[in-house]
């Protein structure tokens, strides 16, 4: 049997992406592995309540942005209260792409991963 462990995105500034998953979606560090010769730096965070976690992993000697291709992978989160997550998110400036016609809509982080927010379905 599998289960879902952890999803990644690579970052080229850990710091400003731990800031961003904090104030928009309260992801914090559950665990962290730094390269012994400090080449790269794993943090993985958690949302406190599922055993899922995002990895975040920095390259110390990456300098150029990602290449996401078209963008057609995303990741996705629920939320209980959709008009607030959306005013927050519209306040950061993070919101990329709507669908109201769906309820959903998509954020985009500091280095350009789309990630949708749904409402909790009951």
């Amino acid at each position: 049997m599998f289960k879902f462990n952890h999803f990644n995105f690579n970052v080229l500034d850990l710091e400003r992406s731990l800031r961003f998953y904090a104030e928009a979606l309260d992801l914090s560090p559950v665990r962290e592995k730094t390269a012994a010769d400090g080449s790269f730096k794993l943090v993985y965070l958690g949302d406190g309540v599922s055993d899922f976690s995002l990895e975040l992993t920095w390259l110390r000697d990456r300098s150029e942005a990602y290449d996401l291709g078209d963008e057609e992978f995303h990741l996705a989160f629920t939320t209980d209260d959709l008009e607030k997550s959306h005013a927050k998110h519209a306040e950061m400036g993070c919101i990329c792409y709507e669908n109201p016609a769906m309820g959903i809509y998509f954020i985009q982080d500091p280095d350009g991963y789309w990630i949708e927010i749904v409402p909790e379905r009951r």
